[in-house]
């Protein structure tokens, strides 16, 4: 059924309803009303009788002789009185005559014997048969009236006494027929059902008009709508890839659009619904990819080095990288959405160039710009134009923040890297070379050993040859095993458990030198995938050597933080600090500013980190103590698979990892 139809039949039996409630309202109001009428006209007229029977006895009594004590004699003279009054009977014949609503009038004594009947003469002095009285129906409900009056015909009595010396003397009783009634209401009922018959009429029309009406609007939708599917369409230029990306084809399930909108019909609501149907999952089909781009490009923008802000045409952020907080100490929150101005401050080197750029909207191509903290930062600035328009103003910014000062950084790295490379290359070839002859020395010296005579001088000398070659022995196997690939045993493990772990271990060293360790950690679990061991080795390095690095003791402080990509241990000690003529060498291997230092520890550190896919950073001022950083990725980070490094300059043995102190560098000066 189309929604036309089922709107004019909604507003026609409405209207209908309507009509009917207030026809039986109005209806059993007039009923109710025609029936107390037919009581007050009938009650006027039975005083009226009352009036007239009492002028009959008044004036036909007095000339004749009855008894009083006989009541025979007496209800025969009233009879035979009344009987022969002219005005009484004329009154009478009237009443039945011209009453439409009064059947038949009687004057009757108390035993209920007709004195005088009008219109039928023979029931005088006969029984009447008892009626109900008319009161009756005065109190009945309107649904029981109806009933009543029109239903099967039946006479009610409206009664009215005369009383003599107190006492019944006789009752007039005017009968009234329910079929009278009825006749008499029938031209009201039949104007009633004439109206609501011309009211339907009327409901009709205006329910088509009604319909016409309210369906415009839906068609004016209908043409919009194909207005917006027609413009919708994608330019012949666009791929077909990208075409099937965002309108997929229907399934074959499915009907097509022509297919459905041609079973519907003409209803144009239904075309709206299909049209509206097509139009939400077009919506949801770009919705998704969308989507899918808004993902991979945060993904993106996450694992850039580079801060890249896209402003719109209001100079307002709408796209920002996670490195942008690192150049600016703003949080993405804050960014997002906030104008320029807002953002970079004038009062600094960086937001002033940015500032100034935007307001006179000229570009900025590859600038370097030192801030206030001497950090080198190369900015990037291009506004973006539809060729296509011939509208002269922008249609967003891209900036571009790149960190001078982190490719100094990663080169100073690589060159670390390239150095402790070469070390072990180095290191391996001079360990495989001597091993061999010291083997031959050691054998040649229990040979000799076996030729001289104890207890001479000779002997002890040959005691103090093989101890030094044996510990020549160890520092060519401490070169062997530094140059051998180590196979890593991941885990997931809680970073938290781990420094913990270290402190313990460290805490026998720290109270011989009265250090006092403050140490801080995350109240959930940092989770990375790394060699628990190995990791503990090498933060142990670090701790240590803070130690030792406060001769005098002093506060080492350790702290455990994340950002969610990145897991941070931050160990600060307050000693004398790095020199910065020898800072970019703390990491080579033997390097040690300590006479019973072996240079090797913090060589391990940094090859342990870097087998772990992370970075360790150090910064240190003359005087003001020396803080290392550890960053490690989190397991959401990371690739979570177990490695087998065989570069010679990053491996490390396990054998030598758990050397412990005795391969410790000294940090501060010397």
């Amino acid at each position: 059924m189309r929604l036309k139809t089922k709107l004019v039949l909604a507003i026609t039996g409405l209207v209908f309803s309507v009509v009917m409630a207030l026809s039986w309202i109005w209806l059993s109001q007039l009923l109710q009303q025609h029936i107390e009428l037919s009581w007050n006209s009938t009650d006027i007229l039975t005083h009226q009788i009352s009036f007239q029977v009492d002028r009959a006895l008044d004036s036909g009594l007095p000339g004749r002789h009855v008894d009083p004590n006989d009541p025979a004699a007496v209800r025969a003279a009233v009879a035979d009185t009344l009987r022969r009054d002219p005005g009484l009977n004329s009154l009478l014949t009237s009443i039945v005559n011209y009453s439409p609503t009064i059947l038949d009038v009687a004057v009757v004594d108390p035993q209920n014997r007709a004195i005088i009947a009008v219109p039928d003469s023979s029931l005088d002095d006969q029984i009447l048969p008892s009626r109900p009285d008319y009161a009756v129906l005065r109190r009945q409900s309107l649904i029981r009236s109806f009933r009543i009056v029109f239903g099967p015909p039946q006479v009610y009595n409206v009664s009215l006494g005369l009383s003599l010396n107190d006492q019944p003397f006789l009752n007039i009783r005017i009968g009234i027929r329910t079929t009278f009634l009825r006749n008499a209401f029938r031209p009201w009922l039949v104007e009633s059902l004439s109206f609501m018959g011309l009211a339907m009429i009327i409901s009709m029309v205006v329910a088509a008009f009604v319909a016409n009406l309210a369906l415009q609007p839906i068609e004016q939708i209908s043409q919009r709508l194909d207005l917006l599917a027609a413009q919708e369409a994608l330019p012949e230029t666009t791929s077909r890839d990208l075409r099937r990306t965002i309108e997929p084809e229907a399934p074959a399930s499915l009907p097509i659009p022509a297919e459905r909108d041609s079973r519907r019909g003409a209803d144009t609501v239904a075309q709206v619904s299909g049209k509206i149907d097509r139009l939400g999952q077009r919506i949801r089909n770009v919705e998704e990819v969308f989507s899918a781009l808004r993902e991979n490009l945060d993904q993106i923008l996450s694992n850039l080095q580079d801060g890249v802000m896209l402003f719109t045409r209001d100079a307002r952020a709408v796209l920002v990288s996670s490195a942008v907080e690192r150049f600016l100490n703003i949080g993405r929150d804050r960014i997002f959405g906030a104008d320029v101005r807002d953002i970079f401050d004038r009062n600094t080197r960086l937001g002033r160039m940015v500032r100034d750029a935007f307001e006179g909207g000229m570009a900025i191509v590859q600038e370097e710009v030192t801030t206030e903290t001497g950090r080198r930062v190369e900015v990037s600035l291009d506004f973006i134009h539809d060729a296509n328009s011939r509208d002269r103003n922008s249609l967003g910014a891209l900036l571009t923040l790149h960190d001078l000062e982190s490719v100094r950084e990663i080169e100073s790295e690589l060159e670390v890297s390239r150095r402790m490379a070469s070390i072990g290359r180095l290191t391996a070839g001079v360990g495989h070379e001597v091993k061999n002859p010291i083997n031959a020395i050691v054998v040649h010296l229990e040979l000799l050993r076996n030729k001289v005579h104890a207890g001479g001088d000779a002997l002890r000398h040959l005691d103090i040859i093989q101890s030094e070659i044996r510990r020549l022995d160890r520092v060519v196997q401490t070169l062997v095993d530094f140059s051998r690939p180590v196979e890593l045993q991941l885990k997931d493990q809680d970073l938290r458990a781990v420094v913990a772990s270290v402190l313990m271990l460290a805490s026998a060293e720290f109270q011989t030198r009265g250090i006092t360790v403050e140490s801080e950690s995350p109240s959930r679990s940092v989770l990375c995938r790394v060699d628990a061991d190995l990791l503990e080795q090498a933060l142990l390095n670090v701790v240590l050597n803070g130690a030792q690095a406060m001769a005098s003791g002093g506060a080492l402080e350790v702290r455990l933080t994340e950002d969610g990509r990145w897991a941070y241990i931050r160990v600060r000690d307050h000693g004398e600090g790095i020199p910065d003529e020898i800072r970019s060498r703390i990491f080579d291997l033997y390097f040690t500013t300590r006479k019973e230092g072996s240079g090797i520890g913090l060589a391990m550190t940094y090859r342990i980190v870097q087998m772990h896919h992370g970075q360790i950073d150090v910064e240190s001022k003359p005087g003001s103590g020396t803080t290392f950083i550890l960053r490690l990725p989190l397991i959401s980070a990371g690739s979570g698979q177990r490695a087998v490094l065989e570069d010679t300059g990053r491996a490390i043995p396990s054998e030598l990892a758990r050397q412990g102190g005795e391969t410790q560098p000294e940090r501060s000066g010397p």
